[in-house]
C-alpha cells in the first residue's frame, strides 16, 4: 500500500511538468517570420483582416476567381517592369499592348513616323494595354460595394466622395470613368464607384475605351512629332536598360520593407489596444 501511495503522489508531479512545458503552446502562441507572436497580436491581426475583407466567408467561386486574376494582373505587372526598358527599342508595339504604358506608345508613334510600323496599330495597342484589366475592378465594386471601395480604396476622402457622387446621373459617372484615364485621376476609384453605383459592364468598357484612346492619342501624336528625337530617347534608355532594371529593383525592394514595417506597427498597436482592453475588463 506504502508503494502505490508513493506511485500516486508522484504521477501527478510528472503530469504537472508537462503540463508546464505544453503551456506555451496551448497559449497558442505562433512563429511568423522569425517573431513569435502573442495570441492577442494573432486575434487582432485576424479580426483586422476580418474587418477589412469584402467578401464572405466562405468565400465564393466568383470571389475566389476575381481575386485570382486580380492578384495575376498584379504580378505579371511587376514582372513586366524591368523587361520594358529592354523592349521598348525591339518591340514597342506588343509592349504597348501587354503594359499600356505611355513610353512604349511614344516610342512605337516615333517609330512609325520613321516607316517602321503603322501608327493606328501603335493606338490600338494603346487602348488595349490601358483597359485589359480595368473591368476587374469594376466586377469588385459591382459584386462587393462599399466594403470593396474600402478594401482597395482605405481613405476617408474615399468614403466622403462614395454617396456623394453614386447620386450623380448616368451621363456624369459615364464622363468621370472617360476622365479616368487622365494623369491626376484616381482610377481604380473611378472603376470600383462604376461598378457599385450600378453602371452597366458595356456602358463602361465604352467610356474605358474613349478616355484610354484619348490619353493614347495625345501621347502617340506627341511621339510621332517628336520622331527622331524621340527615337534617340528610346535608344539611350535601351542602352542604360541593366542599370534602370536595377533602380527599379531597389526602389520596389524599399517600398516593400516600408510596407511590412508599416504593417508589423498596425498589428502591434492593435494588438496592444486589445491587450489593454482585456486588462480593463
Amino acid at each position: 500500500m506504502t508503494r502505490m501511495s508513493g506511485y500516486d503522489e508522484a504521477a501527478p508531479s510528472v503530469a504537472s511538468e508537462g503540463a508546464e512545458e505544453s503551456a506555451p503552446n496551448e497559449k497558442g502562441r505562433r512563429t511568423w517570420w522569425g517573431r513569435t507572436y502573442s495570441p492577442e497580436e494573432i486575434e487582432a491581426a485576424q479580426q483586422q483582416w476580418r474587418d477589412l475583407r469584402p467578401w464572405g466567408s466562405p468565400m465564393a467561386q466568383a470571389d475566389k476567381v476575381l481575386i485570382g486574376v486580380l492578384i495575376a494582373a498584379v504580378l505579371l505587372s511587376l514582372v513586366s517592369l524591368p523587361l520594358r526598358p529592354f523592349l521598348l527599342e525591339s518591340h514597342p508595339i506588343a509592349t504597348a499592348a501587354a503594359t499600356g504604358s505611355s513610353s512604349a506608345i511614344g516610342a512605337g508613334a516615333a517609330f512609325a513616323k520613321l516607316g517602321q510600323g503603322e501608327l493606328w496599330w501603335v493606338i490600338v495597342a494603346g487602348v488595349i494595354g490601358k483597359i485589359k484589366f480595368d473591368w476587374l475592378y469594376w466586377w469588385a465594386g459591382r459584386r462587393w460595394g462599399e466594403k470593396g471601395m474600402a478594401f482597395f480604396v482605405p481613405t476617408d476622402r474615399a468614403k466622403r466622395l462614395v454617396p456623394r457622387l453614386r447620386s450623380w446621373p448616368a451621363v456624369g459617372k459615364f464622363s468621370l470613368v472617360v476622365a479616368a484615364s487622365l494623369p491626376g485621376v484616381p482610377a481604380i476609384f473611378v472603376f470600383l464607384l462604376a461598378g457599385l453605383s450600378g453602371m452597366s459592364l458595356p456602358a463602361f468598357l465604352l467610356a474605358d475605351a474613349l478616355g484610354a484612346a484619348l490619353m493614347t492619342g495625345l501621347v502617340a501624336g506627341l511621339g510621332y512629332g517628336l520622331g527622331q528625337n524621340a527615337v534617340d530617347v528610346v535608344l539611350l534608355i535601351d542602352n542604360y536598360a541593366l542599370w534602370i532594371v536595377v533602380a527599379f529593383s531597389v526602389l520596389i525592394g524599399i517600398q516593400a520593407s516600408r510596407a511590412q514595417v508599416a504593417r508589423q506597427k498596425k498589428q502591434r498597436t492593435a494588438a496592444q489596444d486589445l491587450s489593454g482592453d482585456h486588462q480593463q475588463a
